[in-house]
């Protein structure tokens, strides 16, 4: 995968963009005016490993709240900011590590001069977001009333220039639509217009099941082509379950690692052990190791090693008792009870 050139932009010591590590990003449902429980959730979910999380700002009190989670949070804070500049100058104000505005929201050239120099005094960026759901209707108007790929390009490039005017681009873009195929053609039509870092997402994807794979398909797409910087998965769901998302979508196309990855077979006729338990253990089992090591775990001795030869270390049941392998060479066979434990053993045994 060979990823798309563009400039980098700066949330305290995390880059969004260049050669830096795609970053995963999430979003609080905290109302920051709640400092307390707002900090608390940036360091949740900082745990989990979110990278950057955003809050949304309705009012004056969540943007003075801000300050107070900016102080406690380990990861970046950005603040959501929708049409009052205001609540933008306030953010600032409050130590946010960027802001989410559009620029052409947010009323008069003043208004517009006032934020952007704001974030120009503490080098914070700016992420603008031309959405399918949000975009003018004048441009709606020239589609036909239906938003398009072509339309949400020019929706960006609107407040792209009121920018660039302004002598600022320190900016992030991003391009969001619950239709995955509109998601992908978008993204595809302004990479090659501007050289900004872009910032993936499917919106309002959906719950878990479907939320994640349309986002995997979305995201994953654009990634394999070169294109993304940093990314969120939208689901109705704790938003911890974004990050674990995200991280495994980046994991499985090989451009970050964050631990083990688990290989499991699907059962068959052929299984003699309780499949679905031993991998779900396994995965309990590995989550404090932090290596990126392949571990599979099989429902058959005959052909599991030589299925999974790959993986580093890798499990087999069989009728009461398994093996434990290593690159499709077996280590030992243990008892079906023992095969969890065994499994640790081995793979601590090989980090010390």
């Amino acid at each position: 995968m060979k990823r798309r050139k563009c400039r980098e932009v700066k949330l305290r010591q995390t880059v969004i963009g260049g050669s830096a590590p795609i970053s995963v990003q999430t979003m609080s449902t905290v109302n920051p005016a709640d400092y307390v429980k707002g900090s608390a959730d940036a360091r949740r979910l900082a745990a989990y490993g979110a990278e950057i999380i955003r809050f949304a700002v309705p009012d004056m009190r969540a943007a003075k709240g801000l300050s107070h989670i900016v102080k406690d949070s380990p990861v970046p804070i950005v603040a959501d900011i929708h049409f009052d500049y205001r609540l933008a100058l306030e953010s600032v104000s409050s130590g946010v590590d960027a802001l989410r505005i559009n620029p052409g929201n947010i009323g008069s050239d003043d208004r517009v001069g006032a934020v952007v120099d704001a974030v120009k005094k503490r080098n914070i960026p700016i992420r603008i977001g031309s959405n399918a759901g949000s975009l003018p209707s004048d441009i709606l108007a020239t589609y036909n009333g239906h938003p398009t790929a072509e339309g949400m390009v020019e929706g960006a490039l609107r407040h792209i220039r009121i920018c660039e005017h302004l002598d600022y681009k320190n900016l992030v873009i991003s391009l969001k639509a619950s239709d995955v195929p509109l998601m992908i053609e978008a993204y595809s039509l302004l990479a090659e217009k501007v050289d900004y870092p872009f910032h993936l997402g499917v919106t309002e994807a959906g719950l878990l099941r479907d939320g994640t794979v349309k986002s995997a398909i979305g995201i994953g797409s654009l990634l394999y082509a070169g294109i993304g910087d940093t990314i969120r998965v939208s689901l109705t769901d704790d938003p911890a379950e974004e990050v674990k998302t995200g991280r495994s979508i980046l994991s499985a196309l090989g451009l970050r690692h964050f631990g083990p990855t688990i290989i499991s077979c699907p059962t068959c006729g052929r299984t003699q052990v309780e499949l679905i338990h031993l991998a779900k253990e396994v995965e309990t089992a590995l989550a404090d190791i932090d290596v990126p090591l392949k571990v599979a775990v099989m429902g058959c001795v005959v052909n599991g090693p030589g299925e999974a030869r790959e993986a580093d270390f890798g499990i087999a049941g069989g009728a009461g008792s398994g093996i434990i392998f290593s690159h499709g060479e077996i280590l030992r066979t243990v008892s079906e009870k023992d095969l969890v434990t065994g499994l640790l053993e081995e793979i601590n045994k090989s980090l010390t």
